[in-house]
């Protein structure tokens, strides 16, 4: 196992459409896919997708979505460690003017513990969250051995505090700044507060405002990506903590603006696409975005 990331599985139905009916209206979408989801689901996909398949914790249903997300992941080559659910996941998906509705239908009803996995020779560690007990688990083992440990800090959670404790690099999104009712500068002496060595809030068109490995804090500034271009911009987020996990796994060494250099060109390719799968970059895309877009230093 060179990587762990523990997660929920989504299956994701994004809708491309240009009017969402209401009551006994009809309409008929401009487009659609239907891909894998979840915020380490994704971000595990992208990691993989850029050269490091990690192993993946996640829930899965034994129907037949639940064995359609197994067969996405042999196509990627990530060892899935099941937790099982009795029915899996779905969001649906519509993106519109930048902006992304989402409703979900989630089960996370955990029909077992957790796996216990041997983590020898593990290199990183990924969570989002989700699986509570797993994640505080596996971040208490991994900083016991000196393994490095993310989290994608999306909203609040029950743990949130407590697993912070136990991160290395936590990049937060924006509402868990207004959840905890912190400004992003706040945040960042908060995050520093519970030990963390990189933290950052990632605000969209804005970039990302983080401190580096010696504490000074700046902003990464989002690219300067058209706006006729941007199609769908749910999983950029996800895509970005995958595409900063592999540049760390396959530069340890590196400096952390590097990595989230890389991340921020992979957001920048997935929001030109519809759905997780087709939003995955190459690496030779990774290049391809870092030349075509300059940094918005407006953001």
């Amino acid at each position: 196992m060179d990587a762990l990331f523990i997660g929920q599985t989504y299956i994701d139905v994004t809708l491309l459409a240009g009017h969402i009916p209401e009551g006994d209206d009809k309409a008929v979408a401009d487009d659609y896919a239907v891909s894998f989801g979840g915020n380490a689901v994704t971000a595990a996909f992208a990691c993989a997708k850029l050269g490091v398949a990690p192993d993946l914790l996640t829930s899965v249903a034994d129907d037949w979505l639940g064995r359609m997300f197994l067969d996405m992941a042999a196509k990627y080559q990530i060892p899935v460690h099941g937790r099982k659910v009795r029915r899996s996941s779905l969001s649906f998906i519509l993106p519109r003017n930048g902006k992304r509705s989402i409703l979900r239908a989630r089960d996370d009803d955990y029909l077992h513990p957790f796996p216990a996995l041997n983590t020898t020779g593990i290199r990183a560690l990924h969570l989002d969250g989700h699986q509570s007990d797993a994640a505080l688990h596996y971040a208490k083992l991994c900083r016991q051995a000196g393994v490095l440990t993310s989290l994608d800090g999306g909203g609040l959670r029950s743990n949130t505090h407590e697993l912070l404790q136990f991160i290395d690099v936590a990049m937060v999104a924006e509402r868990l700044c207004e959840q905890m009712n912190l400004t992003p500068a706040a945040m960042l002496d908060y995050l520093r507060g519970r030990g963390c060595r990189i933290g950052g809030v990632t605000e969209g068109e804005r970039g990302v405002l983080w401190f580096d490995e010696d504490g000074v804090v700046s902003r990464l500034p989002a690219l300067a990506v058209p706006r006729e271009r941007v199609i769908d911009t749910s999983g950029a987020g996800d895509v970005f903590h995958g595409a900063y996990m592999a540049s760390y796994l396959l530069n340890p060494a590196g400096r952390w603006l590097d990595h989230l250099s890389f991340a921020r060109a992979a957001s920048a390719f997935k929001i030109q696409h519809l759905g997780n799968e087709a939003g995955l970059p190459s690496q030779a895309d990774i290049r391809r975005i870092g030349e075509l877009y300059p940094a918005n230093l407006a953001s």
